[in-house]
């Protein structure tokens, strides 16, 4: 059985003030962006605070804040709905949200979009040269499609079913995403894909979602663990 999870929204300072030295801050990142026809705008959060959720389970010096919703999604943009900070605000919101957690031991940055990866790198390299701990953690084992097919149906069939739509699934642009690139960069994807969805939803299935869950938690507990030198939070 896994240790309780801790959330930093529903803790008092006094308690923060008297927590252990050694305790990590994990701060979920994600979007508010269209998900094609069938999945939430919230996805991309819902899917790192859920492994944010796993990772708290699994040791005992976590404490999870609560998400940033909204990322870099300007890729996004001409999808009612979607909402972005940009790449400099979001790198800047990131330096502050790190510079201010003196309270924590380090912060784990738990990333569920990937437009959000050129601002947390550069904001990471920041932190790290200012002398503060900090690990930015991406999604790197699960294969499948891009955005809103198999892999994130899947995956919010297995975090929250009743907000996936499954009869408007539809399949998207189904060519691979490093031939499509070029475009996406200049044009958005918009451009390439009329309801927004970069892949392929047939076939998603929870079971399918809660593997790949479990493996995204323990490639992020394997990061940490190698990044602290302690695998499950004991000192």
């Amino acid at each position: 059985m896994g240790s309780p999870v801790r959330r930093l929204g529903d803790t008092t300072w006094p308690e923060v003030a008297t927590t252990s030295p050694q305790t990590l801050l994990a701060v979920p990142f994600g979007s508010t962006e269209q998900h094609g026809p069938h999945l939430p705008l919230d996805t991309d959060t819902r899917i790192a605070v859920a492994i944010a959720e796993g990772f708290a389970e699994r040791r005992s010096d976590v404490v999870i804040a609560p998400p940033l919703s909204y990322g870099s999604s300007g890729e996004h943009a001409g999808f009612a709905g979607t909402l972005s900070l940009g790449q400099a605000a979001l790198e800047h919101v990131a330096l502050e949200l790190c510079r201010s957690a003196d309270a924590f031991a380090g912060v784990v940055l738990v990333c569920g979009h990937g437009g959000n990866d050129e601002p947390l790198r550069r904001a990471t390299d920041v932190i790290r040269d200012e002398g503060r701990q900090v690990l930015l953690w991406f999604p790197s084992i699960v294969g499948g499609d891009a955005h809103a097919g198999v892999t994130e149906t899947s995956l919010l069939l297995a975090i929250a079913p009743d907000a996936v739509h499954l009869d408007r699934a539809e399949p998207g642009t189904t060519t691979a995403l490093a031939e499509l690139m070029p475009r996406l960069r200049d044009e958005g994807v918009r451009a390439v894909s009329r309801n927004g969805v970069l892949g392929d939803p047939s076939g998603a299935s929870a079971a399918g979602g809660e593997q790949m869950l479990a493996g995204l938690v323990d490639d992020l507990c394997t990061a940490v663990a190698r990044w602290t030198g302690h695998p499950t939070g004991s000192r």
